[in-house]
This record gives structure tokens, sequence and C-alpha cells, in this order.
């Protein structure tokens, strides 16, 4: 139920130091070279810290996801700010939402592979990382401001923070080939998204102490919701530090082509890779896999505590418990199909995972009583991990060495379209039927079953092939 990220705090010795990342040199390829070992950069291999102030950034912007998109704010959202409009319309304060999430999205859509082309001529990744950070703190802590009824200012400044968000989500994905091996990069792409989940469950264990205060004290939820915003803002930046600190551009700038603007230059690197799509076949077909089970994923996230909220009739204080409680298996499931992931490849480990997303869903369909819930919440806790974790991991090892911005813009196009359809389609279908958040489940669960139908057509062996070929 949450899209936020994972990681443990100690690692054996050795386990975390890697080989050096790539470059963007033009030097042959010397027999037995791997594709990441081509482009080399003089920097010496990412080692423990370094890896783990890379996973320190999913540990700071967790918050964000757990508390704006999908356990806080979102519920408050639907049932304070624009709660009028369901009293003339059922299911438009979800609609709504969704709106917001899907308007978002769509800018990153456009902007996304664009700016991550950008990143990779200017080799300035970290620099626009700060950048989308700073915006996306500064977008939560002014959501404080909308109070009920001020339905156009909290959705602007949503879009404002999820646009950020989504942003500095594709930039540190597109340092992972960097900092990781092929062989590691799934674990400790799993490392992120575990760390990330504790990171989560802080930010919502803070939120849920001052709520538990504030409500002691007789204040409404009109009074104690801004102040889990600034929470959550201010454990982002401080958190978000270690990153800033200590994890390195290994990348170098290419050189721009004579009479190209920047901006020209991104637009055309972005066209030249999809010109080329034959030559990744299964990068490219993963990419539309990744787009249909995300779309589910997506629509789980920003309407998770809705339907517990509207269907079940959970409080402030029951959310933020089953969120905290998910998000621990969330972390167990991103760091033990991380390992899986390595030893047993990519496809079969995310099959398994849909697998258990079909069972979550399915179960939350059939659920009578708020104990059933509980455990539909914690398999999608268990899948989430396992699929974020994987999927990223999977485009690091398919994606060409001197491309990796530019391809993780990609990946984040895919999962923005399906953050658009995904969220879309279950609004649309709440609305349209008169508040059935049941039926609208109904189509999130043909987003895995597809999803998953599509994945067992991808060969990973055959696109690692390709990508090094390519690169």
């Amino acid at each position: 139920m949450v899209d936020a990220v994972v990681h443990a705090a100690r690692f054996p010795p050795g386990l975390l130091r890697v080989d050096a990342r790539p470059g963007h040199g033009s030097a042959p390829r010397r027999r037995g070279e791997s594709r990441r070992e081509r482009h080399r950069v003089s920097l010496p291999p990412a080692g423990r810290r370094e890896i783990l102030a890379w996973a320190f950034y999913d540990f700071a912007n967790s918050g964000y996801t757990t508390v704006v998109l999908t356990t806080i704010y979102s519920a408050y959202f639907v049932g304070v700010i624009a709660s009028g409009g369901n009293d003339t319309s059922p299911g438009l304060a979800t609609l709504l939402w969704t709106l917001a999430i899907g308007a978002s999205n769509f800018i990153v859509l456009l902007a996304g592979p664009v700016v991550g082309a950008l990143a990779d001529y200017r080799a300035r990744k970290k620099r626009f990382l700060l950048v989308a950070s700073a915006v996306c703190i500064l977008g939560t802590a002014l959501l404080a401001l909308a109070g009920p009824g001020e339905v156009t200012l909290a959705m602007a400044l949503v879009i404002l923070s999820a646009t950020a968000f989504s942003f500095g989500e594709n930039l540190i994905a597109a340092f992972l080939p960097e900092i990781a091996s092929e062989e590691r990069a799934g674990r400790i792409s799993g490392y992120g998204w575990g760390l990330g989940y504790f990171g989560g469950l802080l930010t919502l264990g803070l939120c849920l102490a001052w709520i538990n205060y504030a409500s002691g004290a007789g204040m409404s939820a009109a009074q104690y919701v801004p102040a889990t915003l600034l929470i959550t803002a201010l454990i982002y930046a401080c958190t978000a530090a270690p990153t800033f600190i200590w994890l390195r551009e290994r990348a170098t700038p290419r050189p721009l082509p004579p009479g190209y603007s920047w901006l020209h230059a991104g637009f055309s690197q972005v066209a030249h890779t999809l010109r080329r799509a034959g030559e990744l076949p299964d990068l490219f077909r993963f990419l539309l896999c990744l787009t249909l089970f995300q779309a589910g994923v997506a629509t789980v996230v920003v309407v998770a505590a809705i339907y517990a909220q509207e269907v079940f009739g959970f409080d402030s204080q029951q959310l933020i418990v089953l969120i905290m409680v998910v998000n621990l298996t969330a972390a167990a499931g991103a760091l033990g199909f991380g390992h899986l992931q390595d030893r047993f490849g990519s496809i079969p480990t995310l099959s398994a995972a849909l697998l258990v997303w079909v069972a979550a869903i399915l179960a939350a369909l059939v659920a009578s009583e708020p104990a059933h819930l509980w455990l539909s919440g914690n398999l999608i806790g268990l899948a989430m991990g396992a699929t974020q974790a994987g999927g990223r991991a999977l485009i690091a090892n398919l994606t060409p060495a001197e491309r990796n911005a530019e391809i993780f813009g990609l990946w984040g196009f895919a999962n923005r379209a399906a953050a658009i359809v995904g969220p879309l389609s279950y609004g649309l279908i709440n609305h349209l039927w008169g508040d059935n958040h049941r039926l609208a489940l109904l189509c999130t669960l043909a987003f895995f079953v597809a999803g998953l139908l599509l994945l067992l057509t991808v060969n990973e062996r055959r696109g690692e092939a390709a990508a090094r070929a390519t690169g």
C-alpha cells in the first residue's frame, strides 16, 4: 500500500562494495570487459558509505508517499478538503484526487525522458536531483496551508509536489547502474526500497504520535493534519542530506552537437532511443509490461487509504497503524525478493510477486470486515516491495551503459503513464457507478493479470546481451 522505499541499516562486510560504474568514454571494449566497465571514469568503485548514501534518498522521500499519497493526506483530501463535492455527486472527491495525481504524472510523462537525456549529456543528475528534492519539500510544507473547501489550492500543491517527487525518483534510480554491478543490482535496489520503507515508518510513527496527542486534546483533523505535512517535509530535508554529501556523479559530460541547444539535444536523444527500440526489444517489452502492472501499483498507492476509509470506516489512527505494518512486510519483500532476483533471475521472481498481487487484490475484493483487509494489506506490502525493487533492477540490467539517465527517464515515463491510467480508471469507474469502490478495484486487478501475461514473453538474457551490444 505504500510506494515508499526500503533498506537495512547494516550490511555484511564487503557485501556493498561493488565495481565502479560507467562514464561516457569512447574507447573500444576489450575482450571480456563488461558493458559497465567500458566507460570508466577515474572515481574509485562505490563503497558501502556511498551505496548507503544512495539508499538513504529512498529513506528520505518515502515519507512523502506514505503521508501525502497513500495514508494521511489522501484520506484527508477526500474526507475533509473536497468532501462537499460528494454531497451532490457521489465519488467526486475521489475523482478529484485521482485527477490531481494524473495531472502530475502527465507532466512527468512528457518531461521525464528529456530531463533524463539532459542529465546524461551534462552529467548533472545530482544537481537536478537537488532541485527536484527542494521543490518537493517546499510543496509538501505548503500543503499545510490548504484548508477545508480549498480544493483548487490543494490540487495545485499536490501536482507541484508530486511532480517534483517523480523527477527525483527517476534521477536517483539512474545512479543505480553506476554504483551496482549487474550481479548485485537486484539486492542493492532492494536495499534502497527496503530502507525507504523504514523511512516511511519513521515519518508515520512521528505523525501518529502527533495525531494521538492532538486528537486527545480535542483537535479536529483540519487542525492536526497540517502539522503532519510539516513533519514530513522536515524529515525529507534532513535525511536526504547524506545523498548529496557522499553520492558521486560518475558520468562524464558529452559534447553538445553543433547547432543544438540543450533542450534540442535532450529531445533528439529521446527520439533517437525510440527509433532504435528494435535494437532493445526486451527492454521496451518490459517497459510496456511495467506500465501495465505499475498501473495497478499506482492505483493501490493513491487509493488504499481512501478504500479503507470509505468501505471499512477506518479512522486516521487505524490507517496509520495499518500502513506501518504494511511497511514492514514491504521491507521484507524488497530485501528478500532482491536476493531471490539475483539468484533465480528477474522474470521468475517478478512473476511470483505479481501472483501475490493478484491474491492480495482478490482478498480485498471479497473482504467483508476490517480484519480481512489486514490480510490483504500485508500481501500488498510483500508484493509491492518485490515489484518496485525488482522492476528497477531489471531495467538497470537491460540498459546500455552510456544512456542510464535517458533510459531511466523512459522508465519514469512508463511509471507515469501507469500512474495516470490506473488511478484515473479507478476514479472514473467509482464515480460513474455511484461510489462503487469494489467495482473500481476489479479494474485494478485486470492490470496485474495483463502485466503478468506480458512479463512471461520477456527474455532477460537476450535483453542483457542486446544492451551490451548497443552500449
